[in-house]
């Protein structure tokens, strides 16, 4: 295969690649839109993530999530509870019963849910048929019920104020319908075409082009000459006028062919 395929080749794979791993992302993020609140773990799996949407509603909340990546299951619109489920994480949006103006969006692995949350608290909101499919047949092992209740129903483990570590822990976010990866606290341009402030990794800057470029100069009337650098569409062209526009005469001979002159 030639060098120049197989080039084309790759850099035709490497946008379509990044794309897939992109889609297989599975839930969306709130980490660059939201504010985060608490942080709940036990190991690497079992996770909970809390952030806040001041002054908007769990359905609005719901809604704009939706939006961004369709979930799995979407439980039906309510001021107080909603769920939306996805393949490795489930989303509890709930009003803070301490400020009923903001809506707490609870982001928890399946780990998560699968050790701490009550089962027929999820009921109320999720098909059972989902939940099997989501924790394989298996039901879950806690009496939780989510962030805003936690001083009641406890988890079994502790949530607390995130530490800057697990601030900048939290992935970049992609911007919907443009394809490109925006990475968070950049601030500045860069001009060499490395991620920067657009955070756009497939858009290079290039400087155009200070080099003139060569022109095509028709011929008028019977001039055929042309200026240093161009074409004449007379030398060039392959349909040229005969020479002689006179008309065409019968040779001697009395056998009355006509023949063209050249």
């Amino acid at each position: 295969m030639p060098h120049h395929w197989f080039k084309s080749i790759k850099l035709m794979l490497v946008p379509a690649l990044l794309m897939l791993a992109l889609a297989g992302c599975g839930s969306p993020s709130v980490a660059d839109t939201y504010p985060l609140e608490s942080v709940s773990s036990k190991g690497a799996t079992e996770t909970s993530k809390v952030y806040r949407a001041a002054n908007k509603t769990v359905p609005e909340v719901a809604k704009e999530l939706a939006d961004q990546n369709q979930p799995d299951e979407i439980s039906k619109e309510d001021t107080q509870h909603m769920f939306l489920v996805y393949p490795d994480k489930l989303y509890h949006l709930q009003q803070d019963s301490a400020k009923p103006t903001d809506t707490l969006i609870e982001v928890d692995s399946k780990e998560y849910v699968r050790n701490n949350y009550d089962s027929s608290f999820l009921q109320g909101y999720i098909l059972a048929s989902v939940l099997d499919d989501l924790f394989d047949g298996m039901k879950t092992k806690g009496g939780y019920r989510g962030y805003s209740s936690k001083d009641i129903y406890k988890p079994s483990g502790t949530y607390h104020v995130p530490t800057t570590e697990e601030k900048k822990a939290s992935p970049p976010i992609t911007t919907a319908g443009k394809g490109s990866i925006i990475k968070r606290g950049s601030t500045s341009k860069n001009t060499d075409g490395s991620v920067g402030s657009s955070g756009d990794i497939l858009k290079k800057q290039v400087e155009p082009s200070k080099s003139s470029s060569g022109k095509i100069i028709r011929n008028s009337g019977s001039s055929s000459s042309s200026s240093s650098g161009s074409f004449s569409s007379k030398r060039s062209s392959i349909f040229s006028s005969p020479k002689s526009n006179s008309p065409p005469r019968t040779k001697a001979g009395g056998f009355g062919r006509i023949t063209k002159r050249r």
